[in-house]
């Protein structure tokens, strides 16, 4: 029987370029089509329908189904105003560096291998870029979720007797952690899939800045001690998932050392913003935590996935992750040679070659590069935000302290919430820009991250004309842009 390479490598190669160039052609013109458009009904049935293949079918034949009912239905992140959530917009180098990653095939549980040497690398430079020592310990994984579950279990294994709990389990203990009530929805889930169940983790009330309130905090600690529980763990959170805010690191990491608490940081992108001159000094104390979580595909651009966690003492990792098999036994020589594996620091036994390409972002851009890319989306969220200031109809609804700006227009309707609600619809399925909602103070806000490497001022012009011109259809009313100002083209 033969195997599954093609039997004429010549097409093959010719309909490969042809795939490359396609999508390079993609990526270049991305800003000239819609960010979104709605998938046709008959594109979806065609997924829903189709039946499981029994024979074989022509690879051309697949690439033009991709370019009929996929590419043209993505979610929009490469877009320059695309403004939802917070994805990276990636990089053509990026794709290169996934190509050449899927083409080695590796798997990157362990053994010894250069791809493992590569994801080495990468973590001490991680280290090296958030203040932790070199020996610090650390895996890529799928996004910050992963990653703060990671830190999460390494944490509970790190009190003491914790290692027991990996044989035992919980048996009672009365563990319990603490976050700002703005911390991302991973953290409660990561305590859940911790089975410390998710009222352990105690969610601390925020300041007018939208950080975490240390003086809540202290007392918090305090009552659970008096009540009996545990107290294991503080989550500070560098930029926020709502409105960007950055919680009192340096004062956490003092808290949670008196306090002899496991200090971990949610930077999922915040973090990165240590690349930039101007930001870094935000994050003061993030040096100080025991374990950090972060993402490459956002601020770095990194094609997804690709998350990482630090882990700065050298063994908590593996303490609380590793495993002794007799099919795994390492050796002092040959393939499985190279100990210890990643597999050891994560739940993950088979991965795939992430590393490569954040080197090839590390290596290709520079920290320097990123920085700027940084600098460049916190000045365009600023831009925003002033411009929202100048427009009568427009109110902001909480401080910008990096890229993330809350917004609403603010008359018209005698709701609101529906109103902007609807605007962020209208707005989304006209293909002009992506913004997403939130919740800011009890009111809906249309919130706008800016994240993507080719969003400029140009475009924050665009999405407004649009959102005001909307709303003016929705209202019937005159509603103004800004006062001084002619409208975009």
């Amino acid at each position: 029987m033969a195997g599954l390479d093609p039997k004429n490598w010549d097409e093959l190669r010719t309909l490969g370029h042809r795939m490359l160039d396609d999508m390079l052609d993609s990526i270049q013109s991305v800003a000239d089509g819609p960010v979104w458009q709605p998938m046709p009904q008959t594109v979806r049935q065609g997924f829903a329908q189709q039946p499981l293949p029994k024979t074989a079918q022509a690879l051309p034949a697949l690439y033009e189904q991709f370019t009929k009912n996929v590419q043209p239905y993505g979610v929009g992140n490469r877009h320059p105003r695309f403004m939802g959530w917070v994805h990276g917009g990636g990089t053509a180098q990026g794709m290169l560096a996934e190509l050449l990653a899927a083409g080695l095939n590796a798997n990157l549980g362990g053994r010894d291998h250069a791809p493992v040497e590569v994801e080495r690398m990468v973590i001490r430079w991680t280290a090296t870029m958030l203040g932790f020592p070199e020996t610090a310990s650390g895996v890529l994984v799928t996004g910050s979720s992963l990653a703060n579950f990671i830190a999460v279990l390494t944490a509970s294994r790190a009190v003491p007797e914790g290692i027991a709990m990996r044989e035992i389990g919980i048996q009672g203990r009365k563990l319990v952690g603490y976050a700002a009530e703005s911390a991302h929805g991973c953290v409660a889930r990561a305590f859940d899939m911790a089975g410390l169940g998710m009222q352990a983790l105690r969610r601390v009330p925020v300041d007018a800045a939208f950080k975490l309130d240390m003086a809540a905090l202290q007392r918090m600690v305090a009552q659970d001690r008096t009540a009996g529980f545990e107290p294991f763990l503080v989550v500070g959170t560098a930029g926020t998932v709502d409105t960007g805010a950055i919680d009192p690191l340096a004062d956490l990491a003092a808290f949670a050392r008196e306090q002899g608490l496991w200090f971990h940081v949610d930077g999922a992108f915040g973090a990165l913003a240590c690349l930039s001159p101007a930001h870094a000094p935000a994050l003061a104390g993030i040096e100080q935590a025991n374990s950090i979580a972060l993402d490459f595909h956002k601020w770095a651009q990194t094609p997804y996935d690709a998350g990482c966690v630090l882990v700065r003492e050298e063994g908590r990792q593996a303490a609380a992750f590793a495993q002794s098999l007799a099919y795994l036994s390492r050796e002092e020589r040959g393939v499985a040679a190279g100990a210890p594996w990643f597999c050891d620091l994560g739940p993950d036994l088979s991965r795939g070659f992430r590393a490569l390409k954040v080197w090839f972002t590390l290596a290709g851009f520079g920290t320097e590069g990123l920085g700027n890319v940084v600098a460049q989306c916190c000045d365009v969220a600023r831009y925003l935000a002033e411009r929202v200031k100048a427009t009568p109809s427009l109110e902001l609804l909480a401080p910008v302290t990096l890229n993330v700006v809350c917004f609403r227009v603010k008359e018209g309707a005698a709701d609101l919430d529906t109103l902007n609600a609807e605007l962020v619809k209208d707005l989304q399925e006209s293909g002009i820009a992506v913004p997403s909602t939130t919740i800011v103070q009890g009111k809906l806000a249309i919130r706008a991250a800016i994240v993507n490497h080719r969003t400029t001022q140009q475009d924050i012009d665009i999405m407004l004309h649009a959102v005001l011109e909307l709303a003016q259809k929705r209202t019937g009313a005159k509603v103004p842009y800004a006062q001084g100002q002619p409208l975009p083209v």
